[in-house]
């Protein structure tokens, strides 16, 4: 997601998971040099980076590889520069620019780590687009996927879960599963219950585009409302070009032939300081996203916040993921199994009140505090780097 620069001199982040994750590594390093897209000016509130070792070295904002590639002969130029001051290389992708740095980071010899947090290949099947655009897309794909395999072989590769660890493991790369989070020690709730009121509250939080199985809520929700239970649904997230416009125009259509419309709320996004808290105000949490994910984040935010949680039987989210222990999972992430899930919620008190629970266990399992402690001390251990001590103790 792209980041700008405040009026206050911070630095913030759109959507706020990596703004989070780099000021969880922070503590481990001299200076974290942002090598990032920057917007002219602010969009939105955003979440800012807190840590003060953290510095700027701007690409040109871009969405994606339509907006990345005409602005390669000015990219590329940059990243040179900045490999050159640089110690240690860090790429999150699947991302365009990302290829284009670690060969600039590599001529000149410097270590590397990746964090694979998507699969490409796995989406194909959910992107709407047709013709000439589907064949640029594939295309798209299959060099991202080269990409990553070549930049997985020379360097030291985190997956986030097992799928995706898994599969980068079947190219004969040696990876280490990680799982992506946002929430820290201080961020894990303690209520025991919820759905004690009616309306039952619903929450579904994902950027909206094909991908995220969103289409299906609508329908969801009139399935819960026939079945006698009173329901809202709020969708927290922002669109993703042009097919997120387009997937949000059909949700809305959806709710209006469902018959939900005055139930089904889309809010758009929220900045992440302020949607943890949100969490804490709602009974339950839906996603039913599609192939093509390692495990969404917003899982751990759910379970954080004390909400029992329905989600998808795909990718890496059965790693997370036990089904009847700490959520429930669909095979299929249809209407009518989304909406029966979300049934058996509202009415099995005891089910509900072990998954919140086993939610909580499993949040503090991961948190960024462990994460980042996990993941620096592989860097230290494989890259032979030396890298600074935080001084409070990281959680376990």
């Amino acid at each position: 997601m792209p980041f700008w620069r405040a009026a206050d001199g911070t630095l913030r982040e759109l959507e706020g998971s990596f703004a989070r994750y780099v000021d969880s590594l922070a503590p481990y390093f001299d200076e974290i040099s942002l090598c990032v897209p920057v917007l002219a000016r602010s969009d939105g509130e955003g979440t800012a980076i807190r840590a003060a070792n953290v510095t700027l070295a701007p690409l040109p904002a871009f969405d994606g590889p339509v907006q990345f590639y005409p602005r390669l002969p000015l990219v590329l130029p940059r990243l040179a520069a900045w490999a050159r001051r640089i110690d240690l290389l860090h790429c999150r992708v699947p991302t365009p620019a990302a290829a284009f740095a670690f060969a600039a980071a590599r001529w000149m010899h410097r270590p590397a780590f990746l964090l694979v947090v998507g699969d490409l290949r796995a989406l194909l099947p959910s992107m709407p687009y047709r013709g000439v655009k589907r064949v640029l897309w594939r295309a798209y794909t299959e060099l991202e996927e080269r990409s990553i395999r070549w930049m997985a072989r020379t360097s030291l590769t985190f997956a986030n879960g097992p799928a995706l660890a898994a599969k980068h493991a079947a190219d004969g790369v040696r990876t280490i599963e990680t799982t992506t989070t946002t929430i820290g020690e201080r961020d894990i709730s303690t209520r025991a219950d919820t759905c004690g009121g009616r309306p039952v509250r619903a929450l579904a939080v994902s950027r909206i585009d094909p991908r995220k199985g969103l289409r299906v809520l609508p329908a969801a929700i009139q399935h819960v409302v026939d079945a006698g239970t009173n329901i809202t649904l709020d969708i927290v997230g922002p669109t993703v070009g042009a097919p997120g416009e387009m997937e949000r125009a059909a949700i809305v259509e959806e709710a209006a032939q469902c018959g939900v419309a005055n139930r089904v709320t889309l809010h758009g996004a929220v900045p992440l300081d302020r949607l943890l808290p949100m969490y804490r105000n709602y009974d339950l949490f839906v996603l039913p996203t599609l192939p093509g994910e390692g495990i969404p984040r917003v899982l751990l935010e759910a379970m954080s916040a004390g909400l029992p949680i329905v989600t998808s039987r795909v990718a890496g989210i059965p790693g997370l993921v036990t089904h009847e222990s700490n959520g429930l999972l669909v095979d299929t992430p249809t209407a009518n199994a989304v909406g029966a899930a979300m049934i058996r919620i509202v009415r099995d008190g005891s089910l509900r009140r072990a998954l919140i629970a086993n939610g909580y266990a499993t949040a503090r399992a991961y948190t960024l505090e462990a994460q980042a402690a996990k993941m620096m001390a592989a860097v230290e251990r494989e890259l032979h780097v030396a890298l600074r001590r935080p001084n409070v103790v990281p959680a376990a």
